[in-house]
């Protein structure tokens, strides 16, 4: 299985808000921010995976900025690090200034995502190499995020997690 890029997955989703989308407070409903970032990332697992993809869970979900009415959203996502069948997607979330048109950072999050196979069950993913800086940082931050969820659950034995572990001891 040849290996592929964090560019090989990467989706770009741009909507407006609109009013049915908006709290009281004519900002974009949460619930609906979480939709949108749910299907850039089931598409950018499924371009890495060549596979029907499952949301394994959400990970992290920052709102760090409300998105009003009338604003342009850009919902980024790629494959941040890929497991045996999982793959971790990391998910940027920009609005566009109404009059400028400069784009800022709104929110983020991370979910994870399973390859299977026509009856549900886990298939193999290809390998990620990532090219930038940035895309090596998430890398090697997903593996020890993959090391505390499974400390967390039981899983991993707290002393067997040793990219995590590494955070900590000098």
């Amino acid at each position: 299985m040849q290996s592929r890029t964090p560019k090989d997955s990467r989706t770009i989703l741009t909507d407006l808000v609109l009013p049915s989308e908006t709290n009281p407070l004519n900002n974009l409903f949460g619930g609906e921010l979480l939709a949108r970032m749910d299907r850039a990332a089931s598409i950018a697992a499924r371009r890495h995976s060549r596979r029907i993809v499952v949301t394994a869970s959400v990970n992290h979900v920052a709102f760090n900025k409300a998105i009003p009415l009338g604003s342009v959203v850009t919902v980024e996502a790629a494959v941040s690090r890929a497991f045996k069948s999982s793959m971790e997607i990391f998910i940027d979330i920009w609005i566009e200034d109404r009059e400028s048109g400069q784009r800022s950072k709104a929110n983020e999050a991370i979910y994870t995502f399973v390859a299977v196979d026509e009856t549900g069950a886990p298939v193999n993913v290809p390998a990620l190499e990532p090219e930038t800086e940035l895309e090596k940082k998430r890398f090697d931050a997903a593996l020890r995020r993959k090391q505390l969820s499974l400390v967390l659950a039981g899983k991993m034995k707290p002393q067997d997690a040793t990219e995590l572990k590494a955070l900590f001891v000098e």
